[in-house]
């Protein structure tokens, strides 16, 4: 692991996102409840923050965090017939929070894809990136 213990304590942020593509019937079968599984937005949030917390184990350089928040928003984009998961993390700390935006974000990616796959194997995952950090020696935000 990179030695932080001289770095300043600082409010750390990040943002990460991640989009899975589905097929037309899966998202009619989503909004009418009909899911064998059930309501998979309700479990992916569940998982996300819940991986978010246990970065440290899953990765094996990740310093453990204590974080302050951990908030999954997931959004319908029925004409496009894509899932958008966004993961924002944030900590009292001295590195950052990307990778539990990350893994977060992944996690409830592949939640959902667990939920939905008995019927549309045909998933796509795609786009997991880190939409912007704070906090540390460099902020960082993605130009559309």
């Amino acid at each position: 692991m990179v030695d932080v213990g001289g770095k300043t304590t600082t409010v750390r942020r990040a943002v990460a996102s991640g989009r899975i593509t589905v097929g037309k019937a899966t998202l009619r079968a989503i909004t009418r409840g009909t899911l064998p599984k059930g309501n998979p937005f309700e479990v992916a949030r569940i998982a996300g923050i819940t991986a978010a917390k246990k970065t440290a184990e899953l990765i094996p350089l990740c310093h453990p965090l204590r974080l302050t928040a951990v908030n999954v928003e997931i959004a319908v984009k029925a004409v496009a017939s894509v899932i958008e998961v966004s993961v924002a993390a944030s900590a009292e700390e001295k590195t950052g929070v990307e990778m539990e935006a990350l893994v977060g974000c992944t996690v409830a990616l592949l939640t959902i894809y667990d939920m939905l796959k008995a019927i549309d194997p045909a998933m796509v995952i795609s786009d997991v990136r880190v939409l912007e950090k704070t906090g540390g020696k460099s902020d960082f935000r993605r130009v559309k």
